[in-house]
């Protein structure tokens, strides 16, 4: 099936390693040229080199997501070689306190993690948006969670931040609609890679006191399939939802997360 999405450019926030990575190259491989928004240059560098090898455009650009003043520039030095952004992927964001109660959780805790998953966003549509208005249309595609869909103890931070990610998904959906915008969300269960097996992981086994091997089992139990999603099928999501082909949805939550969501 053809996206028709080869010559577009696409904004994407975290774009260095995991689902951002995959993201990226997902998009690179279908003819998509890059703009890679990041703290950390040094580590896009080898997804701009791999992109290239696709023919596209891609270019890296410092961006710290939650200083609106700095997504302003970074959007700027974009329009000077894309001259036009047909989709903005925000993949950017963090976990916050895991393993924390609410009562545990430190206001600064809080706030950080809601103003990078939820400030970052509203930032990075606020600067892109208006551009896109000016060229007839454009597809945002915004990278929530699961934890927004069912509460979650012991995160409730993250689960807080993505619970609103919701909310201003779907009322800029309804606001840029008019103006030929899709503004939807991929809600990723469980994905399985560094962060999974590092943090999630061993805190599951020690919370149950339990192997590593027995917490990764115990993840996989609470899906409907049976098994934890990876980086790719979060990639085949945002996929369908920046392509033409998705023309006629705006404003939902798509869980890819192997039903878990759904029990």
């Amino acid at each position: 099936m053809d996206l028709y999405l080869k010559g577009k450019t696409a904004v994407i926030t975290g774009p260095a390693k995991g689902m951002g990575r995959s993201i990226s190259l997902a998009l690179a491989k279908e003819g998509v040229n890059l703009a890679l928004l990041a703290r950390d240059i040094s580590a896009v560098g080898p997804i701009v080199e791999e992109s290239r090898a696709f023919g596209i455009t891609a270019k890296s650009i410092y961006c710290d997501v939650t200083k609106g003043h700095i997504v302003e520039r970074a959007i700027n030095d974009v329009m000077v070689w894309a001259k036009k952004i047909d989709i903005l992927v925000n993949v950017a964001g963090g976990t916050g306190p895991i393993g924390k109660t609410g009562l545990e959780t430190s206001e600064t805790e809080f706030d950080n993690i809601v103003k990078l998953n939820l400030g970052g966003v509203f930032n990075l549509i606020r600067e892109v948006a208006p551009r896109m208005k000016e060229a007839g249309g454009g597809k945002i595609v915004n990278i929530g969670g699961t934890f927004g869909m069912r509460g979650r103890a012991m995160r409730l931070s993250y689960s807080s931040s993505k619970w609103g990610l919701r909310g201003l998904t779907k009322s800029f959906a309804l606001e840029l609609g008019p103006h030929n915008i899709n503004v939807n969300l991929v809600a990723p269960g469980m994905v399985d890679g560094p962060r999974f097996r590092e943090k999630v992981v061993p805190q599951v086994a020690s919370q149950f006191g339990i192997s590593d091997e027995a917490a990764v089992e115990k993840h996989c139990e609470d899906y409907a399939l049976g098994r934890i999603s990876e980086d790719h099928d979060i990639a085949n999501a945002v996929l369908f939802l920046a392509s033409a082909r998705s023309r006629q949805i705006t404003g939902i939550d798509l869980p890819v997360d192997g039903g878990w969501a759904a029990l």
